[in-house]
């Protein structure tokens, strides 16, 4: 489901105007230090491989949020394990034209079990990727990963001054 019905409803009211919502991003482990992979998508809307990522409904908890995502997306049933990190994404502007903003929640997550593949239509592929040779994708969601495997308890809080 490419556009949550809440969010047509929306822009019903606000047409194309940037929008503030709030994501998930779930980076998706599986495998031992040595050989981990990390599932990720061929994003249809650009072209582009992305970890798991969506819009949260209203009132949805973010870790069922992306657990959600993660069926939806890709087949697979994961442990959210510990939130990584939270930040605002680049200012996107979707193939129809509608203007968003997004605050992403970064969970690190671990493979439960399920084969990986296409479940929906917004992707185009679905594969696991050794962590050592990801394939190209935009800058902001290779921090995310980065965040995601970094060895750390604490959430990482993305700070950007206004001057």
């Amino acid at each position: 489901m490419p556009i949550p019905p809440f969010v047509a409803e929306l822009r019903e009211l606000v047409g194309t105007r940037q929008l503030w919502l709030p994501a998930v991003t779930a980076v998706v482990c599986r495998g031992e230090a040595d050989s981990r992979e990390i599932l990720l998508t061929l994003r249809a809307d650009n072209g582009q491989w992305a970890p798991i990522t969506g819009i949260l409904d209203p009132g949805e908890e973010p870790a069922v949020g992306a657990a959600r995502e993660a069926y939806e997306e890709a087949a697979v049933h994961i442990s959210v394990d510990r939130l990584a990190s939270v930040g605002a994404s680049p200012q996107v502007t979707h193939a129809n034209g509608d203007l968003g903003v997004y605050l992403d929640l970064t969970f690190a997550c671990s493979w439960v079990g399920g084969e990986a593949r296409v479940n929906d239509d917004e992707n185009l592929d679905v594969g696991w990727w050794p962590v050592g040779a990801l394939p190209p994708m935009r800058d902001f969601l290779r921090e995310r990963i980065a965040h995601a495997l970094a060895d750390s308890p604490a959430a990482r809080f993305e700070v950007t001054r206004q001057e």
